[in-house]
């Protein structure tokens, strides 16, 4: 059925390109998950008033977060090319693409997560201090379940993000749907093979942010 509606598309490499892509995003969506939440709670924790309480280290990670939030997508891969090449030994398919899109994720996820672990109410934190609560124990049952709803929107919105990362990566030989797009429908002038992988792509993007919302109502208690 669908080869007799868009025959001038090559099925086999639009199913291969669309592994790359789920392949890409999901490696980069659970370390942006991690490294994230790492910089959000040292930027939340070192942050004035609070219990690790370091001006330098506060200021030197959002240094750090605000530079490479900062630098457009593009831009940071071809940055990265001479230490991709030394991480994953090539600069072309879908491993050489992951270096770039979880540096470029993480730290935005990271302002994400530092934003849900303010929106806790103090009360809170200062109840479980009170109660001699050490530190780790604040972060893993106080600060970390109160603020899930917030982490669980805010990769929801990063991993649609990493979503159309991964197709402009494929604009310069990551592989996946955007190289697809590119090298077999731009530059070949097809337009069927663009059309079906704009829609593969918009799938993804509808289905994240449905398992997104379901999981971040299930956890809100308000």
């Amino acid at each position: 059925m669908l080869e007799q509606l868009l025959p001038e598309v090559k099925w086999e490499k639009v199913w291969e390109s669309t592994y790359e892509t789920i392949y890409m995003t999901t490696i980069s969506v659970v370390a942006t998950f991690l490294i994230g939440i790492i910089l959000g709670l040292l930027l939340f924790l070192t942050a004035k008033g609070n219990i690790w309480e370091n001006k330098f280290v506060n200021g030197l990670v959002a240094a750090i977060v605000n530079v490479f939030r900062s630098i457009p997508f593009i831009i940071l891969i071809i940055l990265l090319l001479p230490f991709t090449k030394i991480l994953v030994g090539t600069m072309l398919g879908a491993n050489a693409a992951l270096p770039a899109l979880i540096i470029g994720a993480a730290p935005f996820y990271g302002r994400m997560v530092e934003i849900a672990l303010r929106e806790i109410d103090k009360g809170v934190i200062e109840a479980a201090k009170s109660m001699g609560a050490k530190t780790t124990t604040i972060i893993w049952k106080v600060l970390l379940p109160e603020s899930m709803p917030g982490l669980v929107s805010g990769i929801t919105v990063t991993a649609i993000a990493l979503v159309g990362y991964t197709a402009m990566a494929g604009a310069i030989g990551a592989g996946g749907l955007g190289n697809l797009a590119f090298m077999e429908g731009f530059n070949r002038g097809n337009n069927q093979v663009t059309f079906v992988a704009t829609i593969i792509i918009l799938i993804f993007v509808f289905i994240i942010q449905f398992i997104g919302d379901k999981i971040t109502k299930t956890l809100d208690k308000r």
